[in-house]
């Protein structure tokens, strides 16, 4: 299979579209019961299934095919670099259009967002770079698949992870997965790139990584719970981890990320670029988004 730069960029994408219907429910066994009811995948969101489950809706202005605030925000950012026109002020100014008053996007906007959005109307012209907040969560990661895809510099994708966040565990996440993206495209296998960026990465978040490629089986739904469902880069990295060290196509890839409930979207963008890249995105599920 010839690898495509390119559907990384798609794969986060389409990946964000399949999950937003779902996004942000945490409760496993709920998720187990709409599975019974027809498939997962390109769900619209509806507020009946949430009630008095474990989870938070926030995709009641959504509908099916559109993108999240996550596939919003890395669609402003590839967008621009594959343009070849990727600098932060466009990058800042473009977010500002898009999730700012009177903005093209309507929906939810986690803190991240409203916090740089804060900043820009305060500060102006004299918005100061990075303009991120120091946040630990996973809204930056959405500039790595564009970027990755345009093959931009890494002082780019450092300075594009910092317009959202300068969080050192964010940028260092960032840089784990674009460093998959490219050992994967340049003909490492999956699971030795996955293992090298393991390896590479320092503190809590790296063991968990590692302890995550040594689980004896796949165990997706165990792994979620052990690892945690929430929007952290410490959550999300080592369940991806785990994930993609089993993957064998998109589909199921995705499918399997919605069943372990949570902050499924954020960890689209990292499961949805590198199996994009990998394995391709399948045309009927491209075929089913609207953005």
């Amino acid at each position: 299979m010839v690898m495509n730069r390119h559907d990384a960029f798609t794969g986060a994408l389409v990946a964000d579209v399949a999950t937003m219907g779902l996004h942000w429910l945490y409760d496993q066994d709920q998720i187990k019961l709409i599975e019974s009811t027809g498939s997962l995948l390109f769900r619209q969101p509806d507020a009946t299934v949430y009630e008095n489950k474990r989870g938070a809706f926030v995709h009641g202005d959504r509908r099916t095919g559109q993108l999240s605030h996550y596939g919003e925000s890395a669609r402003i950012a590839g967008e621009l670099a594959l343009e070849d026109q990727y600098e932060v002020t466009r990058h800042q100014k473009a977010f500002m259009a898009t999730f700012g008053p009177c903005g093209a996007f309507h929906g939810y906007a986690d803190r991240p967002t409203k916090h740089l959005i804060a900043r820009m109307l305060l500060d102006g012209d004299d918005l100061a770079s990075p303009s991120g907040m120091d946040d630990d969560q996973l809204p930056a990661i959405c500039v790595v698949p564009g970027l990755f895809a345009a093959d931009t510099s890494a002082t780019q994708l450092e300075d594009a992870v910092k317009v959202i966040s300068i969080n050192p565990d964010v940028l260092h996440s960032a840089k784990a997965v674009h460093s998959v993206l490219s050992q994967v495209v340049s003909g490492t296998e999956l699971k030795s790139a996955l293992a090298a960026t393991a390896d590479a990465f320092d503190g809590e978040i790296g063991e968990n990584m590692r302890k995550a490629l040594s689980m004896s089986s796949y165990e997706p739904l165990e792994a979620a719970q052990q690892f945690g469902l929430a929007c952290y880069v410490r959550h999300a990295l080592p369940l991806c981890w785990h994930l993609l060290n089993h993957a064998s196509d998109f589909e199921s890839t995705v499918l399997d990320n919605i069943r372990c409930g949570g902050d499924s979207c954020g960890r689209a963008m990292i499961l949805g670029s590198i199996t994009g890249m990998a394995f391709g995105v399948p045309d009927a599920m491209w075929q089913k988004t609207s953005f």
